[in-house]
């Protein structure tokens, strides 16, 4: 199975959101064989995107969630408001959070070790700058921010878990890492989670200007479990060409 999440970050508002998640349903009408699907709007839209996605086989996600249950914590929205709102998906230590909005490692493990109590299914992001990239340190940072957000995180085999390779310096920039940098560091993520006792669950999936000239050069390799689609995904002919490479590669493989 490949899966091919939305991430739709700031752009929609609440109509706009509705009738693009429209749009996806659309895009994926008629077809037996499809990949995952995952959109994962603004909070403002949560609630009339689940109506659209009710009883379809695209779910529902959110960009991120607070660090408590409940209490007197404003602008927070908690795991426990998202599992209300009909989602099964939540984004968790995006690049953007960590640098403008000051998410730490120890922020990152807090809202896992929530996740963990729900049914929800986290896609844990981590990737390195250009500037540790270039130190030839990629790999050790990306196997220390791993080994932080799952710091004492309990992970059955009944649960599940994402993990989304998003190189820093690739996301926003037009320039993707190459299929070969993508499976070598996916390569490197499963080793570092199967270290810490974790690996069975677990998808990696390469999140970095991803687009649809070349997604199917990213999910036609076995090491690469799907994409997480930024920009591109509140394009709908953009999103639609990603799902269809999905899709073909679904095909073409028997997955």
């Amino acid at each position: 199975m490949k899966t091919i999440i939305g991430n739709w970050k700031m752009h929609l508002g609440i109509r706009e959101s509705i009738a693009h998640a429209r749009g996806v349903l659309r895009s994926v009408m008629g077809h037996e064989v499809l990949p995952e699907i995952v959109i994962c709007p603004s909070f403002t839209a949560l609630s009339e995107v689940r109506k659209v996605l009710v009883r379809t086989r695209v779910s529902l996600g959110a960009q991120t969630m607070g660090t408590e249950r409940f209490g007197a914590f404003t602008g927070d929205v908690s795991v426990a408001q998202l599992d209300d709102a009909g989602c099964g998906f939540v984004i968790i230590g995006h690049s953007e959070r960590r640098a403008m909005n000051g998410e730490s490692d120890a922020i990152v493990n807090a809202k896992m070790k929530l996740i963990a109590q729900t049914s929800l299914v986290p896609i844990l992001c981590v990737g390195e700058s250009k500037e540790t990239r270039a130190a030839g340190k990629a790999e050790v940072f990306v196997a220390q921010q791993l080994g932080a957000a799952l710091r004492g995180v309990t992970i059955t085999k009944a649960s599940r878990l994402i993990v989304a390779y998003e190189p820093i310096w690739a996301i926003g920039s037009g320039t993707s890492a190459t299929p070969a940098d993508a499976v070598a560091m996916h390569n490197v993520i499963r080793e570092s989670l199967q270290k810490i006792g974790i690996g069975a669950s677990v998808q990696v999936v390469y999140g970095g200007s991803v687009d649809g000239a070349h997604a199917y050069s990213f999910l036609r390799e076995p090491g690469i479990d799907g994409v997480l689609v930024g920009g591109a995904s509140v394009k709908i002919h953009e999103f639609e060409a990603i799902i269809g490479a999905g899709r073909e590669v679904m095909i073409a493989q028997n997955v």
